[in-house]
């Protein structure tokens, strides 16, 4: 005969939240005001930890606020099940586990003021946190076991070139920015593309006039005169795309010393390849590529699925000249 079980008691967590959830005013200023009331015999320590977990969970990323406020994590993702992993100085570490039904309530605080929806008919999402920090997330159908998600911090000081190579190596590159040379840089996800491209643009004249596009705002470009554009997805309200081609053809208009595209991976690339021909010289981007050799392949591949009816000799052709 199985034994009915007995319901787990709420947490002070729980209970406090429950009794300031439907109080207006600031919710740290709530949430220490009632704490008192729901943990009187705590001790300061006890009692300041009570309102940062209240706090983390009605206004910021619950069970991973700790994670995200810790400056050495890059990156945090959720794995279906609730599976907790985070990158730090390079290497993945498994975190304790959180509760599945806590990430649904996350991604829906997250994206909620940001105007973004995640559901069945839409869900795949990526967006900006105000912070800056890039958020990507999956739920079923899609994601077959639960909902997914990463958050890839916005690193708030940059890095210069001679954390990513030798000093001969670090002058010869900001030579480069220098003599306005078109710049791609290649690698694999999480290699770090977007920290050395911002390290390239600190290379660049102070007064150069930066045109930046991106489909998710992220890079630090830490330039005195910058002009930042961010692609918009269509939405399931009718709301249209603006491509990165669109953004490219645009920025031309805008009087570039420097075009800089955070990642070349559809049709703008012909536009960005235009403009490294009509003048626009010192044009930066990035490509996912094993090697310089294949990126060279990669951009091939992409001009010539824009652009289907060129010939690959005159794509060849084109790119050289780039």
């Amino acid at each position: 005969m199985n034994r009915p079980t007995t319901p787990t008691a709420p947490s002070l967590v729980d209970v406090l939240c429950a009794r300031v959830s439907d109080i207006a005013g600031d919710v740290g200023a709530v949430v220490s005001e009632h704490a008192r009331l729901v943990a009187p015999l705590a001790d300061r320590d006890e009692r300041d930890q009570l309102v940062a977990a209240a706090v983390a969970r009605l206004s910021g990323l619950d069970a991973l606020d700790a994670l995200f406020v810790d400056v050495a994590v890059d990156e945090i993702l959720v794995n279906g099940g609730g599976r907790v992993w985070v990158e730090r100085f390079g290497a993945l570490e498994p975190r304790d586990p959180i509760p599945v039904d806590v990430v649904p309530i996350i991604l829906e605080r997250v994206l909620a003021p940001l105007g973004r929806r995640l559901d069945r008919t839409s869900p795949i999402v990526d967006a900006r946190l105000p912070d800056g920090s890039r958020i990507s997330a999956a739920i079923p159908p899609v994601s077959v076991d639960g909902p997914v998600l990463s958050i890839r911090r916005f690193r708030r000081s940059g890095l210069d070139l001679c954390a990513f190579a030798e000093t001969d190596v670090a002058d010869l590159v900001a030579g480069l920015m220098r003599s306005r040379c078109n710049l791609v840089v290649s690698g694999a996800t999480s290699s770090g593309k977007t920290s050395l491209l911002g390290a390239l643009l600190r290379c660049g004249a102070q007064a150069d006039r930066v045109v930046l596009i991106e489909d998710i705002a992220e890079l630090d470009a830490r330039c005195d005169h910058v002009v930042r554009l961010e692609a918009r997805p269509s939405s399931p309200d009718g709301l249209a795309a603006i491509t990165a081609e669109q953004l490219v053809r645009a920025a031309m208009r805008l009087r570039p010393d420097r075009l800089v595209v955070g990642e070349v991976r559809g049709d703008e690339v012909i536009a960005l390849m235009q403009a490294m021909n009509t003048g626009h010289d010192g044009a930066l981007s990035t490509v996912h590529a094993n090697n310089a050799r294949d990126a060279v392949r990669r951009l091939e591949t992409l001009v010539l699925r824009a652009a289907p009816t060129w010939p690959l000799e005159a794509i060849r052709s084109q790119l050289t000249r780039s």
